[in-house]
């Protein structure tokens, strides 16, 4: 099973950047290339335990549905998302936050599988795993961006 880990530096505190991760409308805003939008369960605002959201998004030319369900929750250090239902055959966000002195290290782990056996095994190592972290990747720099500005005040109300 593929596994993407990063590690996200923001000069913000801990609770902001936990919220700003965990914002529906931030989420939607940082994915606008892939033009996703909740379109079930949470739809908005900040999503806690056992919630669940359904997006929609067009990834690779389809358009697709990922519904997750928050599985863990210890605020404001980490939580997990676990695909519900969706293409993955597995697929599971740990978001992971530690203090420093001078803001705050956040963390995520995904591992997932695509379906389809060996040659979904082959998708993951050729296509998917760079796909999905460079989706990560422009999603913290949102999230930082947001955080550190200040601009995630009003989307965590």
């Amino acid at each position: 099973m593929p596994v993407i880990e990063l590690a996200t530096f923001i000069h913000a505190d801990i609770h902001t950047c936990f919220d700003c991760s965990r914002s529906i409308d931030l989420h939607t805003l940082s994915t606008a290339k892939a033009k996703e939008k909740a379109i079930a369960g949470r739809t908005s605002g900040l999503i806690g335990m056992n919630e669940t959201v359904t997006w929609e998004a067009t990834h690779f030319f389809v358009r697709q549905k990922f519904t997750s369900k928050i599985t863990a929750y210890n605020r404001p250090f980490h939580f997990r998302d676990e695909q519900q239902k969706g293409s993955f055959r597995s697929f599971e966000h740990d978001h992971l936050f530690c203090e420093t002195g001078t803001g705050t290290l956040m963390k995520d782990i995904l591992c997932f599988q695509s379906p389809a056996g060996v040659l979904g095994k082959l998708v993951d190592r050729l296509i998917m795993t760079r796909y999905l972290k460079q989706f990560l990747i422009e999603r913290n720099e949102m999230i930082r961006h947001f955080a550190e500005t200040g601009k995630g005040a009003a989307l965590l109300q």
